[in-house]
């Protein structure tokens, strides 16, 4: 699941993109209103998680603005404002679900399952069937499982963060520094380079499934099916 996390409180943004991300999510976190809808815009997520107290724009705001031009994302809306009147307000704006601080992280995750699989949307954002093939690589969209040849595959944390990032646009480049984010999201204490490493052992681990995962210079990685 690609999922946008806008929250300006930074522990809790902290903790929940790591959370999230070691139950499965690749997550894009942001704080400020107006960028997260910028983001929103050009790289519609999966399901957003929105906080209603935001710099630049309020999340009712961004919300308003998202449905305005078409954003049909399923939204979750996640505040410390527990009034009938903040719940009603949001969810006329557009909003699917709501939230109030605090809460339960099994709670989180469950919503935010049920929202994308009441979406009818696919892990890329298009309507698609319950699982994707590529070569011998089969990958299911709702349980986030990746198999080779039908048995699950052997991957480690990191490379299945990469796996899904790269599955999520089969064909299409997807930038390294998109990945880096995804394969070590808060951990500005990896090195850089860090992301060669689980790129060269998960082509390995590729050899002879039928998908090749090629580097192109100064676009980044990508998945392809081997004629």
């Amino acid at each position: 699941m690609q999922l946008l996390l806008v929250e300006d409180d930074a522990t809790m943004q902290a903790t929940l993109q790591r959370s999230l991300t070691r139950r499965g999510m690749a997550v894009t976190a942001m704080a400020d209103g107006r960028a997260a809808l910028a983001e929103w815009r050009t790289r519609p997520p999966d399901a957003v998680v929105l906080d209603l107290t935001l710099p630049g724009l309020d999340g009712l705001q961004v919300l308003a603005q998202a449905r305005a031009g078409g954003l049909r994302t399923p939204v979750l809306l996640l505040t410390a404002r527990g009034t009938v009147g903040d719940r009603v307000l949001g969810l006329n704006a557009g909003a699917d679900d709501y939230l109030p601080k605090p809460f339960d992280l099994d709670e989180l995750e469950a919503r935010l399952r049920a929202l994308v699989r009441r979406s009818g949307d696919g892990f890329d954002g298009r309507s698609a069937s319950s699982a994707h093939t590529l070569g011998a690589i089969s990958y299911e969209k709702e349980s986030e499982a990746i198999y080779l040849h039908g048995a699950p595959m052997d991957l480690t944390p990191r490379e299945q963060a990469l796996m899904r990032a790269l599955l999520a646009q089969p064909g299409r480049a997807v930038p390294k520094e998109r990945l880096y984010e995804l394969v070590f999201p808060g951990q500005s204490e990896v090195q850089y380079e860090a992301i060669e490493v689980v790129v060269y052992r998960l082509r390995k681990k590729l050899a002879g499934t039928g998908v090749a995962l090629m580097t192109l210079r100064g676009l980044g990685y990508l998945l392809k099916a081997e004629a």
